[in-house]
């Protein structure tokens, strides 16, 4: 696990993250994303800043889960939860995650595929 700083639209989130999620995180401009990577653990969140108050707080955001909607978004993906982290002082979006699930993990719908 490696500290990183993990962009969202309302500020940033310094994490703990894998490699693996680096990866995810990094889509090619020099930034990683918090969106790409899901839900973070609470653990592993050390610090956020809110660009609302211009402020940088040192422990995790708060969590806000909205409500469970198992909606299906393509044949083979349903979004399972949908959450946002919002600052501990004005409870403005940091950023936010979404959960899918794969009904059928062998099928191939809901995989991302690089285009040529």
């Amino acid at each position: 696990m490696t500290e990183f700083k993990l962009q969202g639209s309302g500020g940033y989130i310094i994490a703990d993250i894998t490699e693996e999620q680096a990866k995810k995180a990094d889509l090619g401009v020099g930034k990683l994303f918090l969106a790409p990577i899901g839900k973070l653990e609470e653990g592993k969140m050390k610090k956020h800043y809110c660009k609302n108050c211009e402020t940088e707080f040192g422990n995790p955001p708060k969590i806000h889960l909205e409500e469970n909607t198992n909606e299906q978004v393509s044949d083979n993906l349903i979004l399972v939860e949908r959450g946002q982290y919002t600052c501990e002082k004005c409870s403005s979006i940091i950023g936010e995650y979404r959960v899918f699930k794969k009904q059928d993990e062998s099928d191939e719908a809901g995989n991302a595929r690089p285009s040529n």
